[in-house]
């Protein structure tokens, strides 16, 4: 039998980092089916990553989907009590077209929601999660930080459609700011906020200097108390190694109708489209008539599948090869001993471009170390 590569792919692995993450911050794992009735996401398609949903009729006749999101139901099933929070994280496959294929395809996705009482430190400590998700799949690594409420207060005040509103939020998406510019000169020619939104969506940086010329902007101003939520939960992350790999961009947005706080992306080297995604979304909760609040992220596992950067250079620790006359008791013992100090692969004929820290050869009952940091 040959086998060309023993390690788990890129997206595999980090699902057993992530989980380790999690439960050591008290997470608890929430299990699903893989199917919702369809009723649960039709109403909420922009939420999703993809609004194509794969239903199919069930025996008593409802609709059925196979599940796009976890989120949904995390909610559904959450309990809604004053004081309460609920910890949970998830490791499930979703149904969904892939952002590297463009096709269904059954994806792994992991990711966490902390539902209920939601204080600074709920807020903080999601973030610091998620970059240490991050983390634990690469060493080039950077979270993107914006907040809805600064970017919505502004909004607000413009007195816009919701058709303008859309227009104007897609080019903060976009960096677009000669469109942006060109759209607010149009729909709000005479509001001081409109150039307060144009000074904020340019600025971007480390948390330090960015808060600073955000603190000068918005002092003040209808942002001003969403501006000092933001302030407080960054704060947190001083003297922390993880602070610097935070940044500040407003063009980080998602939809009004659903997210109402701090929102962020992470992105690793190597893959140009976020691979983590999350924010505050009471909105939604309040949507699906819930009275608490709520923050999360997903982390997309198919991004990883073109991820070739943070790969070990061995497939394996510790390869043993023996004979077809070994004896079984020797093979056993020897693969027990490098088993507890690394990985281990034991094979008769094992593929020529495996990669290596150790060989052993097992012949009869003689054994052998052949060579080392192959």
């Amino acid at each position: 039998m040959n086998i060309s590569k023993s390690a788990l792919k890129s997206e595999e692995k980090a699902v057993f980092a992530l989980r380790s993450i999690y439960d050591k911050y008290g997470y608890s794992q929430y299990k699903m089916s893989k199917f919702e009735e369809y009723d649960l996401y039709v109403r909420n398609k922009d939420f999703l990553t993809s609004d194509s949903v794969i239903t199919f009729t069930d025996t008593n006749g409802k609709l059925l989907a196979l599940k796009p999101d976890v989120t949904f139901s995390i909610i559904k099933d959450s309990k809604d009590k004053e004081g309460y929070i609920q910890k949970l994280y998830y490791n499930e496959n979703v149904y969904r077209v892939s952002q590297t294929t463009h096709s269904f395809k059954e994806i792994m996705q992991v990711g966490l929601e902390c539902i209920g009482d939601i204080d600074d430190y709920c807020l903080y400590e999601v973030l610091l999660l998620a970059v240490k998700s991050l983390k634990s799949i690469s060493k080039s690594a950077v979270l993107d930080i914006s907040h809805m409420g600064i970017i919505s207060s502004i909004m607000d005040s413009l007195e816009l459609s919701k058709s303008q509103s859309n227009e104007i939020l897609k080019y903060i998406g976009q960096k677009n700011s000669h469109q942006l510019a060109s759209a607010l000169e149009k729909y709000a020619p005479e509001n001081e906020n409109a150039q307060l939104l144009m000074e904020l969506v340019g600025i971007y940086g480390k948390t330090d200097e960015a808060l600073s010329r955000l603190e000068q902007l918005l002092t003040g101003t209808v942002a001003e108390d969403a501006f000092y939520q933001l302030k407080t939960v960054l704060s947190a992350f001083d003297g922390s190694d993880f602070k610097k790999l935070l940044r500040i961009d407003f063009s980080v947005i998602n939809d009004l109708k659903y997210y109402n706080g701090i929102i962020f992306k992470g992105f690793i080297e190597g893959i140009p489209a976020s691979v983590l995604s999350g924010g505050q979304y009471d909105k939604l909760m309040k949507k699906m008539k819930r009275k608490s609040g709520a923050v999360g992220f997903a982390v997309y596992l198919d991004m990883l599948e073109r991820f070739g950067g943070e790969q070990s250079e061995y497939d394996v620790d510790t390869l043993i090869i023996y004979s077809a006359d070994s004896d079984l008791n020797s093979v056993k013992s020897v693969t027990e001993k490098y088993a507890a100090e690394g990985s281990v692969l034991a094979l008769k004929n094992p593929d020529k471009k495996l990669k290596y820290k150790t060989l052993v050869e097992i012949n009869g009952d003689e054994v052998k170390v052949i060579e080392k940091n192959a």
